[in-house]
């Protein structure tokens, strides 16, 4: 049955809840960038984690912002009721007409539930999740059955609801206030590294079993050190992300190692001032796309088509010929080593990468060239 689109001309605000990891969060922006400039007297508000919070934090189109604490959990169980029915309650009192969630889990299907706003969208739950799900919506967003970016699929809910973007209008955004900038630059002058003159790898990730092995690392490091590159690792404060950066820089000595010391806003600028990111398929491919830098981006068990790079056309994907991947799997088995990853050719990788570096020559050359006409 075809759902009935939506006269925002009659709505006044609007949640969008967003309760999932960093990356995911991200992906999401485009689609307070549409809502919000289709129709510029909404109010959208954001639901999320509050770990989350930097990726969607200085966005024009967002109003307030309605934070989960995850620690909750972790709490006597009367505590944790409280919090969350405080925060149900704070739903409710906005009065929203819209609320659109973004995820299949309970927590924002009862935020729509709760809020009695006019409108509630979701994905079909499929019988999935808490009794009476699918009810708490009035229109449904269909999943497709084969593989679709993350963002589309985030803007299937405004096709649902009558608004079908145009291509130009799905950009990425994310902000980085002018005091990173200076953090960053100040850090990377203390280092010895001149801003917009070094490349950045980012070899880790919060699931571990999408890394590739250090020696593919320690091959690729040494192969651009050579080619009188300075090299900078990243990572987060998590102690077996640092670890592995420890070793890789223990194996590749000149290589500069910054885990662990950037807020994500401060991470961000970091990419932004990269003449190159090399990074396997985490949250840096989507923060370089939504700063339109160039980029490396490597799949292991995860699928390119649904998360790699988007709208970057400075962005180069690299992946093994496997006929079992994107598997999803936590490693081969459930060994945490990926096949896909362990076999990848640094060959591959840096094949990527020189042709990257090579436009960047040429791009700097010819600005060369218009700076010394100019004068």
């Amino acid at each position: 049955m075809r759902q009935k689109p939506v006269d925002f001309n009659r709505l006044k605000r609007v949640l969008v809840a967003k309760l999932r990891h960093h990356g995911d969060v991200l992906l999401s922006s485009p689609l307070f960038s549409i809502l919000k400039t289709s129709y510029p007297h909404l109010e959208i508000d954001a639901y999320l984690y509050k770990e989350t919070l930097p990726l969607l934090e200085g966005h024009f189109a967002i109003s307030q912002f309605l934070l989960y604490d995850r620690k909750w959990k972790k709490l006597p169980l009367v505590s944790r009721l409280f919090y969350e029915v405080k925060l149900l309650k704070t739903i409710r009192k906005r009065k929203y007409d819209l609320v659109i969630n973004l995820t299949e889990g309970d927590r924002g299907a009862l935020a729509c539930r709760f809020s009695k706003a006019l409108y509630s969208i979701g994905f079909d739950p499929e019988k999935k999740g808490m009794f009476g799900k699918k009810k708490c919506y009035t229109h449904i967003i269909k999943h497709t059955p084969k593989p679709r970016h993350t963002v589309e699929k985030h803007l299937d809910a405004l096709r649902c609801l009558g608004i079908y973007p145009k291509v130009e209008e799905r950009s990425l955004f994310f902000h980085i206030p002018e005091e990173s900038k200076k953090k960053i630059e100040s850090l990377l002058l203390e280092k010895g590294v001149s801003p917009y003159r070094f490349v950045q790898v980012h070899p880790v990730s919060r699931w571990m079993f999408k890394t590739l092995p250090i020696e593919t690392v320690v091959q690729v490091i040494r192969c651009l050190q050579k080619r009188k590159e300075v090299v900078v690792l990243t990572a987060s404060s998590d102690p077996e992300e640092m670890e592995m950066n420890r070793k890789i820089r223990a194996l590749a000595p000149g290589t500069i190692d910054l885990s662990g010391q950037m807020s994500l806003k401060e991470f961000g600028a970091l990419i932004a001032m990269s003449k190159l990111l090399i990074s396997i398929d985490s949250l840096p491919i989507h923060l370089a796309s939504a700063l339109k830098k160039k980029t490396v981006a490597i799949f292991g068990p995860t699928c390119e088509v649904n998360w790699s790079p988007y709208q970057n056309k400075k962005a180069r994907i690299v992946k093994g010929d496997f006929s079992c991947r994107p598997c999803y799997q936590s490693g081969c088995g459930g060994s945490f080593k990926s096949d896909c990853l362990e076999r990848l050719s640094p060959d591959q990788i840096l094949r990527e990468a020189f042709s990257l570096l090579e436009i960047s020559e040429k791009e700097e050359k010819l600005l060369f060239k218009v700076k010394a006409n100019l004068t």
